[in-house]
């Protein structure tokens, strides 16, 4: 079985413009998502889906740098973008990440595979059950579950694809992954400065490699002012995002 991870990434953001690029700890946010799913040790191929905006030409100049293939698509159809992507890099199962998740965890991004393939299942998601933190979840999903709702998943659920599947659980094998004890109450995704402020403590603290989430969540457990700086961050609706 053949895996491709591919990262969501654009320069566009309401809340905070070009935060995929944002340097932090010496890398772009983007460079940490790559090396992060890299280093999950599962994936055969990589790529990173950006769009046909003059604006991401910058992202596709990062990718060059750091290594990582680039596929540019419709701005508002994600959909569209990972088959075009999956027509180019031909896999059985794919792993969607966003390169808004800097500190995404490699261990728990395997483990999401492992347990994807000992269920057979078509679609594993972290979120059903939210017991990690946002800017941690990881989504696996077959390839021929993508193609086969290209031709029925309208408005939101092409930007977010694999919310099609989720919202449709009596078409398709679905399960959640939990993790414990339960850290849904840490926000560790990027999208407001004052997101940025935390993941730039956290890294500050961690250093560059990738850790584990338990042990930034035990480092914000003895820094509680640090949590609390992004806690009244309200997430968007997958149709306003």
């Amino acid at each position: 079985m053949t895996t491709l991870g591919i990262i969501q990434a654009r320069m566009g953001s309401t809340r905070l413009p070009g935060k995929v690029l944002r340097r932090l700890g010496g890398r772009t946010v983007l460079d940490r998502v790559v090396r992060a799913a890299r280093e999950s040790g599962i994936l055969d191929e990589l790529v990173v889906a950006t769009t046909v905006e003059p604006a991401d030409d910058a992202i596709e100049a990062e990718c060059a740098a750091i290594g990582v293939p680039c596929y540019r698509g419709p701005v508002d159809d994600v959909l569209t973008r990972f088959l075009g992507v999956l027509d180019r890099h031909e896999a059985d199962t794919v792993l969607r990440f966003t390169a808004d998740c800097p500190l995404l965890d490699p261990r728990l991004v395997a483990r999401a595979y492992r347990v994807f393939e000992a269920a057979g299942v078509d679609y594993l998601t972290t979120s059903i059950t939210r017991t990690l933190p946002r800017g941690l979840d990881v989504e696996v999903v077959r390839a021929k579950v993508l193609r086969a709702i290209d031709g029925s998943a309208i408005k939101h659920h092409r930007t977010h694809v694999t919310s099609y599947v989720y919202t449709h659980p009596t078409e398709f094998d679905v399960i959640g992954l939990t993790v414990q004890p339960d850290l849904s109450h840490l926000r560790l995704t990027l999208d407001t400065e004052d997101d940025w402020r935390l993941i730039e403590a956290v890294v500050g603290h961690v250093g560059d490699a990738p850790v584990s989430v338990q042990s930034i969540a035990a480092w914000l457990a003895d820094h509680p002012e640090l949590a609390a700086v992004n806690s009244h961050v309200e997430q968007k609706e997958l149709s306003q995002a």
